[in-house]
């Protein structure tokens, strides 16, 4: 019994490297068809430092608050470059720092032009991915979307070039490629192969006393293994424990900073009221409001500058998005500051 089984081994072995050649053949062909269409070339990046144009930056604040105001108003957020709410914003957030309007625009745009940049990855527009997500940093080098945008943006044209750089070779080079493929498939299944031989051939003829040996030497390493393996996790969680103690001691003694004067802060925003006869009839939309926070924190000169509700409900959306704005109350600042919300209606 003991023979037969020795005499059946090597016919599954070549049984298994026939089926396993033969795989490998079908995968060549498969990866001979899976081409894709080509990618356009590697545009330069812009940087957060030469993202707002030169024209834009030439202007003065008052010209820059006026533009800004007209592109928002026409909803020229982020686009095209060079005559954008975005880049008047910025050039008039670095010409007049205290002006609390063009960071309070700033922020209301940034989620916006996210979304942009992420339709342009997707579309594999990289040019204009790259000089969003350069806005976006010269808005706000901190922001938590950032880094993931950079990275899908370097991952994506990589591997679009990558297409493009594959669909360059000839069908001849193509079937040589496939043909090395396969030889090299076929050389690491020999290997492996042989491999497995020796270690099959070494342990049969092993004698029987020295594999009880054998064993222990090996459950001595295993045990040596896991000793060490507990000590680093000891080690890693007792770091741990000592970054969590420093992290929670800081803000004890390092006060926090005061909050800018200029910065709009909300101490009440009720929401608006739904007018009854859209809710009914499942209308939603929104609002777009201008209105002026004054120095002690009140609000004034509310006025609707867009809506994209339905006509019918359209006068009742903005009377109650006006409503609404005006019961709400900042935190008093430096002066008075004129700014923009978006009031949603949504089921």
């Amino acid at each position: 019994m003991k023979n037969l089984r020795r005499g059946l081994a090597p016919l599954a072995l070549a049984v298994a490297i026939t089926c396993a050649l033969g795989a490998c053949k079908k995968d060549a062909a498969t990866d001979a068809d899976a081409a894709a269409p080509a990618a356009g070339q590697v545009a330069p990046a812009p940087t957060a430092a030469s993202v707002v144009s030169a024209s834009v930056n030439a202007m003065d604040p008052d010209q820059l608050r006026s533009e800004a105001s007209k592109a928002y108003g026409e909803n020229r957020l982020y686009a095209p470059a060079g005559n954008n709410a975005m880049e008047y914003y910025l050039a008039l957030r670095d010409k007049a720092p205290a002006d609390a309007g063009a960071s309070s625009a700033l922020t209301d745009l940034l989620p916006m032009t996210v979304i942009a940049t992420e339709q342009g990855i997707a579309r594999e527009d990289y040019a204009e991915a790259k000089r969003l997500s350069a806005l976006i940093e010269k808005a706000d080098a901190q922001h938590p979307a950032l880094a993931r945008l950079k990275t899908a943006i370097t991952s994506s044209e990589t591997a679009a070039l990558q297409r493009a750089e594959n669909q360059k070779l000839t069908a001849e080079e193509e079937a040589k490629r496939q043909a090395d493929l396969l030889k090299q498939r076929e050389e690491d299944q020999r290997k492996q192969q042989e491999q497995a031989r020796q270690q099959a051939a070494s342990a049969a003829t092993q004698p029987a006393a020295t594999q009880p040996a054998a064993q222990s030497a090996a459950a001595a390493a295993e045990a040596e293994r896991q000793r060490v393996a507990e000590a680093e996790r000891q080690r890693a969680a007792a770091a741990e424990q000592q970054r969590q103690a420093a992290a929670a001691a800081q803000p004890a003694a390092q006060p926090a900073r005061p909050a800018a004067s200029s910065e709009l802060r909300a101490i009440a925003q009720p929401g608006p009221r739904y007018p009854q006869a859209a809710q009914r009839a499942g209308a939603t939309g929104t609002v777009q409001v201008e209105f002026t926070v004054a120095s002690d924190g009140s609000v004034g000169n509310v006025r609707v500058v867009g809506s994209d509700a339905p006509r019918q409900y359209q006068r009742e959306f903005e009377r109650e998005a006006t409503a609404a704005v005006k019961r709400w109350r900042f935190q008093p600042v430096a002066e008075a500051t004129t700014t923009r919300r978006t009031i949603s209606f949504q089921q």
